[in-house]
Formats: structure tokens, sequence, C-alpha cells
């Protein structure tokens, strides 16, 4: 007992230091910007929301180390809260669109290696996994309001379909069965944070900017109508057999796999 008592207090410290690194940011952007309050309150909820979680998703898991993989997606989050902290500003005044670009950019590249990190040095695990994907899903939400300010509230569609998808599946079980693995659905899963990246950068004529979150917006709805077709199918077999025998649930649900933003 005293030694998963010292487990759990190094993994509650290692997010106690993500929480601090995420706050020294936004002192950093906030002088530097004249970030106003909607910032500071964003990026601040952001950290503190993210030590909350991840810090009950350790103490409830059985992991013994933080490990290198999660520092990464650690250090991606800090990058995410900076990027909600700019644009929940941008409603005030004028964004700093290189800023937010760059750390965007940062964010996205670093996407993946988290995953390669974890396969190389053994610790792959269910919480890694599924850390880097709400860190994903939620970047992609943000920067879906920051663009539907450029654009027009249907882009608000991008960023809320995965969540829309996993409200539905609380009422529709078949929802949660498991997705057969597809290289289709990371690529899309990619192109958005892609797309709407391009999209806030300005830097294309604003027909060509439209276009290309059009495409995004129809491969993402491709997508999730192609996996939500295939559980219809063949889920609601799945959930009946769960129900039967509950100890046959699978260990990756539709839910946790639809969007592949996490490859752990």
């Amino acid at each position: 007992m005293a030694l998963n008592n010292t487990y759990d207090a190094r993994l509650q410290q290692e997010t106690a230091v993500g929480a601090g690194v995420q706050i020294l940011l936004l002192a950093l952007l906030g002088p530097a910007i004249g970030m106003g309050v909607a910032g500071w309150l964003s990026g601040l909820a952001f950290a503190f929301a993210t030590w909350a979680v991840l810090s009950r998703a350790l103490h409830r898991s059985a992991l013994r180390s933080f490990g290198p993989a999660n520092r990464v997606t650690l250090g991606r989050a800090t990058l995410v809260g900076g990027v909600t902290a700019l644009v929940a500003d941008s409603f005030q005044s004028a964004p700093p669109v290189t800023l937010l670009v760059g750390l965007t950019a940062v964010a996205l590249l670093l996407d993946g290696l988290d995953g390669k990190v974890a396969r190389r040095t053994g610790t792959c695990s269910a919480l890694g996994a599924r850390f880097d994907m709400e860190v994903d899903a939620f970047l992609i939400l943000v920067l879906s309001v920051y663009v539907s300010t450029l654009l027009g509230p249907w882009v608000l569609l991008i960023g809320a379909m995965r969540y829309a998808f996993v409200a539905a599946a609380h009422f529709a079980p078949w929802l949660n069965a498991p997705l057969p693995p597809s290289f289709a659905r990371k690529t899309v899963a990619a192109v958005q944070g892609i797309a709407l990246l391009i999209a806030g950068s300005s830097l294309l004529p604003h027909p060509a900017e439209l276009a290309v979150v059009l495409l995004a917006l129809s491969s993402l709805v491709w997508s999730f109508g192609r996996d939500v077709a295939w559980l219809w199918r063949h889920g609601r077999i799945s959930a009946v057999e769960v129900a039967v025998d509950p100890g046959s649930a699978p260990a990756e649900t539709g839910r946790a796999k639809v969007l592949e933003l996490a490859t752990r």
C-alpha cells in the first residue's frame, strides 16, 4: 500500500508540473499580447481542468510511471491551453495570428510523436491513448470556434461532431461497438487540424479557405457516416452480446476509436 501511495504521489507531481508550465505559458503570453480577462480565465480553466481530469484518471489507473509519451502529450496540452486562451481573447481584441498559428502548428506537428515514443519505450497504455485523443479533439474544437468567426458558424460542426457522437453513444449503445482499424479514418482526422490551421492563418483568399474547410467537413461527415453505417450493421450485435454477457465487452469501443486521433 505504501508503495502504491508513492507511485500515486509521483504521478500527481507530474500533473502538477504540467499545470504549472501551463500557467507559466499564460504568464508569458499575457503581458506580451495584452491578454484580456476572457483569455486569462479560459487558459486557467483549461489548466485546472486538465490537471483535475488527468489526476483522477491516473489515480484510477494501474500506471506506476507517467512515462515519456505522456509527458509529450502533456506538453502538447500546454500548447493547446495557450491556443485556447488566444482564441478566447480574440473575441475581445484582434488576435496575434502569427502566434496563434505558431502554437497550433507545433501542437499538430507533435501529434503522433507521443505514440511513437510510447511504442519505442514500451509504455503504451489505454490512458495514454485516451489522453492523446482528448487533447487532439479539444484542439480541433477550439480551432473550429476561431475559424467560425471568419467563415461562419457552420465550421463548428467540425469540432462538435466527435462530442456529438460520444453523447449519442449514451443513448444508442450499439455505437460503442469496436470499429475496425482504418487508415482513411486517421487521414480524415489529421486533415481537420491542417484545414483549420490554413483557414485560421488567413494566408489564402477567402474562397480558397472556404473550399479547404468545406472539403475537410465533407470528408469528416463521410468518415462518421461510414462508421455509423458499419456500427448500425454490426454494432447492435455486439451490444446484445455485451448485455447477455458483460464480460465479453470489447476493450476498444467505437466511442474511443471513431476519430482515431490517437495511434497508441
